[in-house]
């Protein structure tokens, strides 16, 4: 299982690397840079909002039904239909409580079209998400990496045109970017239903409300994992506009650091959606998943730590390069969310296991513990410190829900998390934090320099503690050439 993951995950992090960067810091940062200050804070704050009600627009349906594939393979062409006709009904079902609330809150009535966009384009995210799990649990990983990033390569294709064509740059606006985004949504979702057409029986749309009533009873432990997720990770937005005086700029300053924590995300997402159907099929099978665990933990939270701490050192001029108006201030937030990623990191593995595992509630009083925890640090820290204030509460809280699901997994699935492993993990830390004190002490040079030595430092550090075992890595590189 091993050589299994390590082979895909190359391939994962390799096509996603490729694209997912470059749409970030490419058009979406190029967005952001050229509407007017404040506007994509509208933009973020709609998303966030709309994405506080996901637990209506999904119902678990994804994480249920990756972990019920992954398992049980024939069910898939039995039952796609009945799934594929309840997620219509959940989709209408999360527009209208939105367009409700949103007409409560005046979103709906400041921006109705842009509010409308952007639901129509959250129910195609979670379409795509759905038809994906389909894929993954099928086991077809590389289909599903590919997938992953085709609605990135559209946009890169329709909005890379307008921002790189000086003329074309006065067009763009927040409608425009929400538009795009839905065009390249409809496209991955048509070819995501194409790749799983020889897999299901042709689409009909039938309702059955038995069958409905029992998927929704199996699917709500993970509507609730979905729901107590939202509300921690996206609230900050919505609380930082509705609380502070200049909300939509402070939000655009958020957003801004914000985007170099979703590039980075982009990697544990990746391993979390690789390990999920593994875990499931090891956890069906009666094997023990902890070294699966313990050798993607390895990996992913040393360059975590690796990254999180040279983005801290160098927060301000990476801010300054990036934006029209970064500054220190922006650079401070920055570096708080880069210290939550190690946080996240955790999650997906630790996480992910508990989600495969499928006894959810224990997982679901750690986010419920964990929202009280996010709403009660940002109501005390954004109106005393801003958006860098919420960046605070970001950073306690997602620590804290790692530290908590280590210990569920451990007591749950009787893991072995080997102090060796903490041992490593502090080595790397420690030589990379020794590295970016000693080269802005002592040197003058290039803060790009210092931070890609600092980086390096870390590499260095994993593969000398054995993190990064480069031979084994080969051996099973070569040993999956010769079964082929």
């Amino acid at each position: 299982m091993k050589k299994k993951f390590l082979r895909n995950i190359l391939f994962l992090v390799f096509i996603n690397v490729l694209v997912k960067p470059f749409y970030l810091f490419g058009i979406d940062r190029g967005i952001q840079n050229t509407l007017p200050p404040g506007d994509y804070g509208i933009f973020a704050t709609l998303f966030g909002f709309t994405f506080l009600f996901q637990i209506l627009n999904d119902f678990g349906l994804q994480g249920f039904n990756n972990r019920q594939v992954a398992q049980h393979r024939h069910m898939l062409g039995k039952y796609f239909g009945d799934f594929l006709t309840l997620k219509g009904f959940l989709g209408l079902l999360y527009s209208f409580f939105v367009f409700l609330i949103g007409w409560w809150t005046g979103y709906l009535m400041a921006y109705p079209v842009l509010l409308g966009g952007i639901v129509l384009n959250q129910c195609l995210a979670s379409l795509l998400l759905f038809l994906r799990s389909n894929i993954s649990g099928l086991g077809r990983y590389r289909a599903d990496s590919i997938l992953s990033v085709t609605d990135r390569l559209v946009l890169i294709v329709l909005l890379g045109v307008m921002l790189f064509i000086p003329s074309g740059r006065k067009f763009i606006n927040l409608y425009i970017f929400v538009g795009a985004q839905t065009i390249a949504l409809v496209i991955a979702c048509i070819i995501a239903y194409i790749l799983l057409r020889p897999f299901v029986r042709p689409v009909r749309i039938r309702l059955n409300p038995a069958l409905l009533v029992v998927i929704l009873r199996k699917s709500y432990p993970y509507a609730l994992v979905v729901f107590l997720m939202t509300l921690y990770t996206r609230i900050d937005s919505v609380m930082i506009e509705q609380m502070l005086p200049e909300g939509w700029l402070e939000v655009d300053r958020y957003a801004s650091a914000y985007r170099l924590l979703d590039a980075s995300n982009m990697i544990g997402f990746l391993f979390a959606s690789l390990l999920l159907p593994m875990f499931s099929r090891q956890i069906s099978k009666g094997e023990n998943p902890g070294e699966l665990a313990s050798f993607s933990a390895g990996i992913l939270l040393s360059g975590a730590i690796t990254l999180a701490v040279t983005v801290y050192f160098f927060r301000t001029p990476i801010m300054n390069a990036l934006y029209v108006d970064g500054n220190a201030y922006s650079g401070d937030i920055l570096g708080w969310l880069m210290f939550s990623f190690i946080g996240m990191c955790g999650t997906y593995i630790y996480g992910t296991l508990l989600t495969a595992n499928g006894r959810l509630m224990p997982m679901n009083g750690v986010f419920l513990v964990s929202v009280f925890i996010n709403v009660g640090l940002n109501m005390w820290l954004i109106p005393k410190n801003g958006a860098l204030g919420a960046a605070q509460a970001t950073c306690v809280t997602q620590l804290f829900v790692f530290v908590a699901q280590l210990f569920l997994a451990i007591e749950m699935l009787s893991l072995q998390f080997k102090g060796g492993l903490i041992l490593r993990l502090s080595i790397v830390a420690f030589l990379v934090v020794i590295s970016g004190l000693s080269l802005n002490a002592y040197t003058e040079l290039q803060w790009l320099i210092k931070g890609g030595i600092v980086l390096l430092s870390g590499v260095l550090g994993a593969m000398t503690t054995g993190i990064i075992d480069l031979r084994g890595i080969k051996d099973m590189l070569i040993r999956n050439r010769m079964d082929a």
